[in-house]
């Protein structure tokens, strides 16, 4: 009887084991099955970066391996608190990481003088200017604190975004996807601290730049371009696999309408979320002028990680960054004729599927 116990017992170790390994398999083959992605942004509240984020955490198809953030529409610590409060409310901020980044564009002394600076070189039809038009915060606590009135559950790691960056892409060499939705400081330190990085990143997505039409903050310039512009230029000029640039010239086809915007509201259930709509600036700008109508740009980056089939129309072109502080400071170009020397090609999205990328919107809104 002993013996016939014992021997039962091994049979059911080994097929406990044997059951392990393959649940352990299956995971693994999973977790590879997925698109990896990083999102480097300059996250604020909802529209338009914590929407590419939410999207991101919804979809099966992707493992959002970390959240890094840059300054830019936001300081670094305004962006980290909240995409920490937006990760907890969608029920992640357990298992996606928050890093802060860098806070200051490439360019010495800049934040201190974009006034004048725009005052030179001149204003587009949108005269916002992101960190640069007010203080820095106290810390990212205070301004969760402040903003939620509440204690933070979680807290960014350690470790810079530019270290978790490099190490993630070490980690899944050519399985790494970066939505770059913010300015590419975080980017560009990254690939000139390691520049062994360059060609084991699978993909770059950017939104930035305005190619074949003005810009928005100055006539010649998109936002993430202008507030840094070196950094777009060693992230543009770098040798990655391949790039796909999601830039005005698409961004300002898919508009947000009071309409969309109502569907918006009808969509979100989660209080967190209904809290951070009704706070925002749109909200009022809606109940105010209902004609308003403004864009929703780094979700269809989001979109197009998740589906690529969303792309109806765009272009492959060497691209650059005018880094030459004058008028045209933070400039995209796109060439089709001679090109400068270190340009590399890019994909250009010029149009995408509305439709199919407002279900994709209203699908992560119901899932919150």
């Amino acid at each position: 009887m002993i013996g016939s116990y014992n021997q039962s017992l091994g049979v059911f170790c080994v097929l406990f084991a044997l059951a392990l390994f393959s649940m352990k398999a299956s995971a693994s083959e999973n977790y590879e099955e997925k698109e990896l992605v990083i999102l480097d942004t300059d996250m604020v509240e909802l529209y338009d970066d914590g929407i590419a984020m939410l999207m991101l955490t919804a979809s099966p198809e992707i493992e959002l391996l970390g959240v890094t953030v840059v300054a830019g529409n936001t300081w670094v610590e305004e962006g980290t608190a909240y995409a920490l409060r937006q990760l907890e409310g969608a029920g992640h901020a357990a298992s996606v990481p928050v890093a802060m980044g860098k806070n200051a564009p490439l360019r010495e002394g800049r934040l201190g003088n974009m006034k004048k600076e725009r005052e030179l070189f001149g204003f587009g039809r949108d005269d916002w200017q992101g960190a640069g038009g007010y203080a820095r915060p106290e810390s990212w606590r205070a301004v969760y604190r402040g903003t939620y009135k509440a204690e933070p559950t979680f807290a960014p790691i350690e470790q810079h975004a530019v270290d978790f960056i490099i190490e993630q892409v070490k980690k899944y060499p050519g399985k790494v996807t970066v939505a770059a939705i913010g300015p590419c400081g975080n980017i560009a330190e990254a690939v000139r601290r390691a520049p062994e990085i360059i060609p084991l990143i699978k993909r770059i997505v950017y939104m930035g730049g305005a190619f074949f039409q003005e810009g928005n903050v100055t006539p010649a310039a998109e936002f993430n371009c202008w507030f840094d512009p070196e950094a777009a230029k060693i992230a543009f000029r770098s040798h990655f696999r391949e790039q796909i640039i999601v830039p005005l010239d698409v961004c300002e086809k898919v508009k947000l309408s009071a309409k969309r915007y109502a569907e918006t509201e009808k969509n979100i259930k989660n209080p967190i979320f209904r809290e951070m709509l009704r706070r925002n600036f749109r909200h009022e700008k809606f109940k105010a002028d209902p004609d308003y109508v403004t864009y929703i740009w780094d979700t269809i980056v989001s979109a197009i990680i998740i589906d690529p089939t969303i792309i109806t129309e765009e272009t492959s072109l060497p691209v650059d960054v005018n880094d030459s502080y004058s008028l045209s400071y933070g400039q995209t170009l796109a060439f089709k004729g001679g090109v400068p020397e270190g340009a590399q090609t890019s994909r250009i999205v010029l149009s995408v599927d509305e439709e199919r990328l407002w279900k994709m919107v209203f699908d992560s809104f119901r899932k919150l």
